[in-house]
């Protein structure tokens, strides 16, 4: 089985309950430092501190440390993809995820047709 890499889109999607995206928590993942901080980031504009630091503590053990090296990768991605709406956080977890020879999970658009890439549509 492929270990994957899921990105702040699908613990969003986990977090709401969405059926599509539940047999991840049975599948081996793991999701970088990067991700749980955007979501933190993301859950604090909907939610109060007590539930957004819930969330993050429940996912922390899944959360890896991601190199400087991995970092200027993703630098570089984004900066080859300008054009997309990609953001830095989900940048690193492409990156990281390929690395590590994951699939990167997610249903942001701007992955939809990527090499590497397990789309989940909403």
């Amino acid at each position: 089985m492929t270990e994957k890499c899921l990105d702040t889109y699908a613990l969003w999607e986990i977090i709401h309950g969405n059926p599509k995206f539940a047999f991840l928590l049975n599948d081996d993942f793991v999701l970088t430092d990067w991700t749980l901080i955007e979501l933190y980031k993301t859950l604090l504009k909907s939610f109060d501190k007590n539930f957004s630091q819930n969330w993050i503590e429940k996912f922390r053990p899944y959360a890896r440390n991601v190199d400087f090296e991995t970092i200027i990768l993703a630098v570089d991605f984004l900066h080859e993809n300008r054009k997309q709406d990609i953001s830095l956080f989900d940048s690193v977890g492409y990156i990281y995820s390929k690395s590590n020879k994951m699939k990167f999970v997610t249903g942001d658009k701007e992955f939809k047709n990527m090499e590497n890439v397990l789309f989940i549509q909403k």
